[in-house]
Parts: structure tokens; C-alpha cells; sequence
């Protein structure tokens, strides 16, 4: 059976050091100290990878509720002004599981050090789960506004805006060697905690006003993830790099090594906007939230293989499998005169390509244990 992790990655996981820089003061002073509280009543017999594990089902959970109540995000549309569809115990329990989501996470690195587990596989898991997570919480989200408020194609783009911060987070680890945390994550966490809960109280239409200016509570809501990513991700993503080379400090790459893994991303990026704006039948208003599901799929894929390399200190792909599957399955749709066969295209590419990720991400973890001689979800026993 072929491998996913050749000899040299399993090799420079070995040599792997967690390095990183966490300057947010709402992390520093709010948030590791109520972790800190937390993880004290985490028996250590429970494994690290086993809270991550669970914090992302509890966000598969809120997609799945809001998958079933709101699937094609008409909930808060004109013609269902008399039925918001969705019951105000949905954004509560969603609130609540996001939050506890968000602790888990926190926790689990605490809880490994705590246990004398830490290593590259909890990294890895980690990470890899918060990729398939940056799709999952967005389009929660996004039935607080629904399609009057923002529409589907806007929308899109909204979630790729988050994919390429969290994507060029890992991208400056991988030129730097060091995991710069950014501000952004905690505050977006906890404002969406927040907003979740204040909708159960008062209902997602409080949202849908008219603002001074002409504005609305959704554009206002995607101007604050645009321009908080440009100031305090983005930029300072490129600052870090350049003083990395300035001083000697990271990998010291050459340009075109250095921008390899942008490559999957970028590809991927042009495929994805083609089919949304070229699709014959529309599909991105047609079927938004499987487009969402196979864009978000793939992007994890992509972004593990980064992560992979850049915990290995290896070489990052430049081409991913799945990325060239999607360029036929595009070809195909943008070639299709049925509607309905270029919906079942979509759903067939979403099953696919979910199958094939989970796969390789299984096999990553399997082949890391086998390596390190470790389970994933049980802390063996120390021999003397």
C-alpha cells in the first residue's frame, strides 16, 4: 500500500520543535489563564488528540443542525418573512458549542504537556482539524445574514478571504520556522460566541436594519473581516517574512522555494471563482453550501500538505491531486447544458473528494503512529 509520509518527512518530524509567538493580549491575559483553570479538571488519562477530536465534531454538529434547519441559507429571505425557520435553541446550543469548541482547543496542548504527550502528531492533528473547521464555523455564520443580506457569490469569497489568512499563517511558518499567532483568531472566536448567543435572545432579524450611510449589519460584517485580515494578518504576515530574510532568522529560501506552496492555493482559487462565475446554471445560488463543503474540503487537503512539509522541514508540494481532480470536475461543469447534472456533478465532486481527504488525513495519522509507536486517542503507559 503506498505511503503518505515519505522517510524524510517522518525523519524531520523527529527533529520537529514546536517554535511559536503569541503577542495577542486577549490570548495572554483572558484566555490561557481560563485554560489554564480548565485543563485542572481533565483527568490525564484522557489524550490530547481526544479533546481536539471532540471540539471539531461539536462544530460538524452546529453544521449539521444548521444543514437540516437552513440548508440553502433562505431562512431570513422576503418570503419567509413570517417563518425564520430556524428555533432561537439552534443559536444557542451553537453558541455554546462553539465555545466550548474554542476551549478544547485551547486545552489540548495543555493538556499535553500536562500528560508528557506532546509531540508532532498533536500539532499536526491540530491544525489539520482547524483547516476543515475554517469552512464549517463561516457557514454557521452565515444564516444570521442569509442570502438578502449577503448573497452567496459575496460569500464565497468571505470564506475564501479566511481560507488564504489561515493558509498564509502557515506559509510564514514554512519561510520563518516560527508560528506566529495572529490577534485575529481569539477575537473572532469570541465575537462569534457572542453573536451566536445574543441572536438566540433577540432573533436573527434584529440583524437585518438599515444602518447611517446605507450600510447593513452584513456589510458591515464583511468589511470587518476584510480589513482586519489586511491589518492585522496579511500584512504583518509579509512583515514578518521580510525581516526573517532581513535578519538571517527563518529558512532562508530562495523567491521562487519561497512561494511554492502558494502555487495548490492559487490554482485552486482561480479554479473555484471560475465555476462560481461561469457555471451555466448558477450553482453557486443553486447549491451554496455543498459549494462551500467541496471548496473547504479541498482547502484542507492543501493546507495539511503544508503543514506537513512545514513540520518536516521538507520540500511543499507544488501540485495537489485533488486540486487537479477539481479542474476536470470544473471543465466538465462549465460544459454541462442540465442543470440538474451539473448539481449532481457538484454533489458527486463534494462525496469524492470528502472521502478522498479523510482518507489521506487517516493515513497521515495512522503512519505517525506507527513511526512514533503511539496511539492517537489513548496515552499508553510508561515502561520503565
Amino acid at each position: 500500500m503506498a505511503r503518505f509520509l515519505s522517510e524524510e518527512q517522518l525523519k524531520g518530524f523527529e527533529r520537529y520543535k514546536y517554535n511559536s509567538v503569541d503577542t495577542s493580549v486577549l490570548s495572554n491575559y483572558v484566555m490561557h489563564p481560563f485554560w489554564n483553570w480548565c485543563v485542572q479538571f481533565c483527568p490525564v488519562w484522557v489524550a490530547p488528540n481526544l479533546l481536539t477530536f471532540s471540539g471539531f465534531l461539536l462544530t460538524v454538529l452546529n453544521f449539521l443542525l444548521f444543514s437540516y434547519y437552513d440548508y440553502g441559507f433562505h431562512a431570513l429571505t422576503e418570503e419567509n418573512v413570517t417563518n425564520d425557520h430556524i428555533p432561537s435553541w439552534v443559536w444557542a446550543v451553537s453558541a455554546v458549542n462553539l465555545f466550548v469548541a474554542y476551549t478544547l482547543d485551547g486545552i489540548d496542548g495543555k493538556q499535553a504537556r500536562r500528560t508528557g504527550t506532546s509531540g508532532p502528531l498533536g500539532e499536526l492533528f491540530d491544525h489539520g482539524l482547524d483547516s476543515y473547521s475554517a469552512v464549517l464555523i463561516p457557514t454557521c455564520l452565515y444564516s444570521i445574514f442569509g442570502r438578502d443580506e449577503v448573497s452567496p457569490l459575496r460569500f464565497f469569497f468571505v470564506i475564501w478571504n479566511i481560507f488564504i489568512n489561515f493558509y498564509l499563517t502557515h506559509w510564514e511558518k514554512y519561510n520563518t520556522g516560527v508560528m506566529f499567532l495572529p490577534w485575529g483568531y481569539d477575537f473572532t472566536m469570541i465575537g462569534s460566541c457572542l453573536l451566536l448567543l445574543v441572536t438566540s435572545a433577540i432573533g436573527p432579524r434584529a440583524w437585518h436594519v438599515a444602518l447611517p450611510g446605507g450600510l447593513t449589519p452584513g456589510i458591515v460584517f464583511e468589511f470587518v473581516l476584510y480589513f482586519s485580515a489586511m491589518l492585522t494578518s496579511q500584512t504583518v504576515i509579509l512583515w514578518n517574512i521580510y525581516k526573517s530574510y532581513r535578519d538571517k532568522t527563518g529558512k532562508m529560501r530562495l523567491f521562487s522555494e519561497a512561494v511554492r506552496p502558494l502555487v495548490p492555493l492559487f490554482v485552486f482559487f482561480a479554479l473555484s471563482t471560475t465555476w462560481a462565475l461561469c457555471s451555466p446554471s448558477d450553482i453557486i445560488n443553486r447549491g451554496p453550501r455543498l459549494f462551500y463543503i467541496l471548496t473547504g474540503t479541498i482547502f484542507s487537503n492543501i493546507n495539511c500538505r503544508l503543514i506537513v512539509s512545514q513540520m518536516s522541514d521538507t520540500r511543499c508540494e507544488a501540485w495537489n491531486g485533488l486540486v487537479c481532480a477539481y479542474g476536470v470536475c470544473v471543465a466538465c461543469a462549465c460544459a454541462c447544458s442540465s442543470p440538474g447534472s451539473e448539481l449532481l456533478l457538484l454533489a458527486a465532486a463534494c462525496l469524492a473528494a470528502s472521502v478522498a481527504h479523510v482518507h489521506y488525513g487517516a493515513r497521515v495519522v495512522q503512519e505517525m503512529c506507527v513511526h512514533f509507536k503511539i496511539d492517537c486517542f489513548h496515552i499508553k503507559p510508561k515502561t520503565n
